[in-house]
């Protein structure tokens, strides 16, 4: 009797500082690797997109030095960048979606990198590749994207993969299916977004390279006019954006992105680092009271994620403010190559449809 197929699957999730890579066999991982790049080597490139040749390279070296030979995968999962607004689902990788992760459709960003490196890994080779549930899946109500300029509406740009993955663990839990469930999941790191779930569906959201709650990096929701007058003090719009995403949040105030060590410079008496993370914390807790409105005050669980999530003093801040809403879970560090996979594995069985970027299915 024969047993049943293993698929052998590469996941790519390009971070700000690192590539993340995992082989493999069905929803096993068999092989994982965190390639860390040095502000020093990104530093040469004005643009994240320019980074394609030296981050493909890199993740060449590692497959190489791991013996991974790539003729040996059924399919390549890669991380979706901010492309055309689209629902959620599984697309297949095609000349429109490479077109729009390279300019950036909706900003450049290194989530746009990892399709481009995938179908560069495959070519000449009859080998799919395929995004999942990428930063621009828009679920988001109509109401929900009005502002208070019609020129200017909210748009929907989140972390989505692991967002999305998180909520169906979360509902699992509860025992109860992702379409039943009401759920606020927040993920927390060197950016961070803020989520309604309902009926299956990301219905709104708050994301801080935007608006929302600041960030580690980013700066989130700041004042309007205060915004307006930066921008014509004399610096370049390249200054002001890196300002609001990379420059911003937590580094703005206290000059550094790790976390453990601000926690360091607290046990050690700085009241001003106190004050920042107190701040950060009260911003998450905040928005999540925001999204509780979403859900008319009907929640099931409020879920936090991400590498922020790792740290107990954070969590406790914000648990102390939203608990009276609900019960929070936690899901520490990130769910996305676990999610690419699940998600490619299912079109491979013939599970669920593949989508047609950008019309989708």
């Amino acid at each position: 009797m024969c047993s049943a197929k293993k698929y052998r699957i590469l996941a790519i999730n390009p971070g700000s500082t690192s590539t993340k890579i995992g082989l493999y066999e069905n929803d096993k991982c068999i092989y994982t690797k965190d390639i860390a790049h040095g502000l020093a080597e990104l530093n040469r490139f004005d643009l994240v997109i320019n980074q394609l040749d030296y981050r493909e390279e890199v993740v060449r070296q590692v497959l190489a030095e791991a013996e991974i030979k790539i003729d040996s995968l059924d399919a390549i999962a890669a991380r979706g960048g901010r492309l055309q607004s689209i629902p959620s689902g599984v697309y297949a990788v095609n000349d429109a979606m490479r077109h729009d992760a390279q300019i950036g459709f909706q900003g450049d960003h290194a989530s746009n990198l990892a399709c481009l490196i995938g179908w560069r890994l495959v070519h000449g080779l009859d080998i799919p590749v395929y995004v999942v549930d990428p930063v621009s899946v828009d679920e988001m109500w109509p109401i929900a994207k009005i502002s208070g300029l019609p020129e200017i509406p909210r748009t929907s740009l989140s972390h989505a993969l692991n967002m999305k993955r998180v909520a169906k663990m979360a509902a699992e839990k509860l025992r109860k299916s992702y379409a039943d469930s009401r759920l606020i999941v927040a993920h927390l790191g060197g950016g961070g977004s803020v989520s309604a779930h309902l009926g299956g569906r990301m219905v709104d959201l708050y994301n801080s390279d935007k608006e929302g709650p600041m960030a580690i990096e980013r700066s989130g929701g700041i004042p309007s006019i205060e915004l307006m007058e930066l921008c014509y003090s004399g610096l370049s719009k390249q200054e002001v954006l890196k300002k609001l995403a990379g420059q911003g949040g937590v580094f703005a105030h206290l000059g550094t992105k790790d976390l453990r060590e601000v926690e360091e410079r607290i046990k050690a008496g700085d009241e001003h680092a106190a004050l920042i993370l107190d701040a950060y914390c009260y911003q998450v807790a905040k928005y999540i009271g925001a999204m509780a409105i979403c859900l008319e005050g009907q929640v099931d669980a409020i879920c936090i994620s991400g590498g922020i999530a790792h740290s107990q003093m954070v969590l406790e801040k914000i648990t102390k403010r939203v608990r009276f809403i609900a019960d929070v879970m936690i899901f520490p560090g990130g769910e996305e190559l676990d999610a690419l996979v699940l998600g490619v594995l299912a079109v491979l069985k013939g599970i669920e449809d593949v989508s047609i970027y950008p019309h989708g299915k």
